[in-house]
């Protein structure tokens, strides 16, 4: 299919405005109203929305815009800027296809740094995980000031993903890893994987996590992130792909994601196969957005932002650019399977998007 023809095929939802940032993300939103994202080798601000980004300083600790997913910022309370990121310069994948095991060399190491001069140098980096981990939606301050992150790590025998936290209490000075939770599973992208994090009204924390079980599963977290001794399947059909799950301002949670099949339709599953025990819905035509207003515990019916035939959407990622001001932007944004970009970046209000969900 040529491509101005695959293109004709993008379908956005009226209700949701195109946004003239030239950038995926991730992006943070300064007190002042810069916004801060980084390129494979500086932090970059932008004073205009997105529409133009400036250096602020050289930063080429191996993160790399082009993987979504692969690193985020976050400006605590007090005002240390905090970075956590995969090293992706020094990236090695390899598998056993026959074996279903990682061989090794297999790593993608997660650091961690922080800045106290709002990005012009840098201090406290540290690797928080060696060996093999891959993309993650969840990085936060809580209300009691610490910062929590939600990961995923490669495991051998059998070779599969399994999710921890870390916690900083000083500011990302000093980080304390969880327990690891463990969904089982065989294959490359099999297991517990890509989870975000947020933290519910009554101060309890929630991780969502990508799973090949038909939906994404819940784990939660009564002391801050340190231990996670609840762990159940969400109400929240999905495919084989992330969600980026986020707090508002006004306590509402919202989702945006991949569903486990079309809408009015069913996907044809594949597997099982290196990448999955299980048959697997790989459904990503299409990306939705929900909205929770009793802490994840329901969630409002589905609404289709925008849909590729015979593409992808997905990879998320999720602004709060002002209160009740939603940005959202796919990572993965093809118009054939993983060929011919074509970027997916769009807005739209809470209180729009509340009104069209009834």
């Amino acid at each position: 299919m040529p491509a101005s023809e695959a293109a004709e095929t993008r379908w956005v939802n009226p209700l949701f405005e195109p946004l003239e940032v030239i950038r995926n993300g991730p992006f943070l939103a300064l007190p002042e109203g810069r916004l801060l994202s980084a390129d494979e080798e500086s932090l970059l601000a932008s004073s205009d929305e997105g529409r133009t980004w400036e250096v602020v300083s050289p930063l080429a600790f191996g993160q790399h815009p082009k993987e979504p997913a692969s690193f985020y910022f976050l400006r605590t309370r007090s005002g240390v800027l905090v970075m956590v990121y995969l090293d992706l310069v020094h990236s090695e994948f390899h598998w056993d296809d026959e074996r279903g095991e990682p061989v090794e060399p297999c790593r993608l190491e997660l650091w961690a740094a922080r800045s106290l001069d709002d990005g012009q140098t840098w201090v406290d980096r540290q690797c928080l995980m060696d060996g093999r981990n891959a993309n993650f939606f969840g990085l936060i301050q809580t209300s009691t000031g610490r910062l929590v992150l939600a990961c995923h790590h490669l495991v051998p025998n059998p070779g599969r993903w399994i999710i921890r936290s870390f916690a900083s209490d000083d500011d990302g000075q000093t980080w304390t890893g969880s327990n690891w939770i463990d969904l089982g599973g065989h294959g490359h992208h099999d297991g517990a994987t890509e989870p975000g994090v947020t933290e519910l009204s009554d101060g309890r924390l929630l991780m969502l996590i990508r799973t090949n079980l038909d939906r994404f599963w819940y784990a939660f977290s009564e002391d801050g992130g340190r231990y996670w001794r609840t762990l159940l399947p969400s109400p929240i059909d999905a495919s084989s792909a992330p969600g980026y799950l986020l707090r508002l301002q006004s306590g509402r949670h919202v989702l945006v994601w991949n569903r486990l099949n079309p809408e009015g339709g069913t996907w044809k599953r594949r597997g099982p196969d290196v990448a999955s025990e299980l048959p697997t819905s790989w459904y990503r035509e299409e990306l939705s957005i929900a909205v929770s207003e009793d802490d994840a515990q329901t969630w409002s019916r589905p609404l289709v932002i925008a849909r590729q035939v015979g593409g992808q959407l997905s990879y998320p990622f999720v602004l709060e650019r002002r209160p009740g001001e939603l940005w959202i932007t796919a990572g993965f944004a093809f118009r054939k399977d993983w060929e011919a970009p074509l970027p997916l970046r769009v807005k739209v209000t809470e209180e729009e998007l509340l009104r069209e969900l009834g």
